[in-house]
């Protein structure tokens, strides 16, 4: 175990990640989702009976070459509630098929985020209108991103962070809407993303103080972190 890796354990209790992670974010990995068999396969045997205690979605982005009508219908057969990354354009389909959009995209891009004051007043318009759809929609969630180091230490990048996040922070307490930061590997495929350990999330989540501030914890991008 390195000492970065010690000094995180210590920091964050299991209470404090309870606390700060958004319930229901990780997605399964469902892998009959993939094959082009998948939605006919599940339409004949039924809709999945399900107990109902895991709430389950899958990302847009990972079926973008399947039109969107036969994914949700998909989603339904298969047990799945809902789709994350999905854009106010194809709502109305998942509202057709009673699917839940659970994260919104609220970010301007992954590589500029809050953790650079220049990049403020681009990504704090752009949540502030995220949160007003996804609130007019009835959905829970809006994604938003610490952004690269690019040179910004990590304290640096936390403080900034939570000085943008707490302009937002009420009128996401306001509309009933959950604004999840998240989490993802800067080892393999976001190289200098700073929101790369539950702690340092965890830890910036606290200081903002909000109930409508979250992580997004993404198991397979902290598996290779952590």
């Amino acid at each position: 175990m390195t000492k970065r890796q010690s000094d995180n354990r210590a920091g964050l209790s299991r209470r404090t990640l309870i606390r700060t992670v958004a319930g229901g974010a990780a997605a399964a990995a469902v892998a009959a989702a993939g094959s082009t068999h998948a939605p006919r396969a599940a339409a004949a045997e039924g809709p999945a009976k399900l107990k109902g205690r895991i709430k389950q979605s899958v990302s847009r982005w990972c079926y973008g070459k399947v039109p969107m009508e036969e994914l949700c219908q998909a989603c339904v057969d298969m047990g799945i509630g809902g789709l994350d990354l999905v854009g106010p354009k194809e709502w109305p389909t998942m509202k057709k098929f009673g699917l839940v959009g659970t994260c919104t995209p609220g970010h301007t891009g992954i590589a500029k985020g809050l953790n650079d004051p220049k990049n403020h007043e681009g990504c704090l318009a752009k949540l502030r209108e995220a949160i007003e759809l996804t609130a007019e929609a009835g959905y829970p969630n809006v994604i938003c991103m610490s952004g690269n180091r690019d040179g910004i230490s990590d304290e640096d990048g936390a403080k900034n962070c939570v000085d943008a996040l707490k302009q937002i922070a009420g009128f996401a307490e306001e509309k009933g809407v959950t604004l999840v930061m998240e989490l993802l590997n800067s080892k393999v495929n976001h190289k200098g993303y700073m929101c790369d350990h539950t702690a340092w999330g965890a830890e910036m989540c606290k200081r903002v103080g909000s109930p409508r501030v979250k992580l997004l914890y993404d198991i397979y991008h902290m598996q290779i972190m952590e």
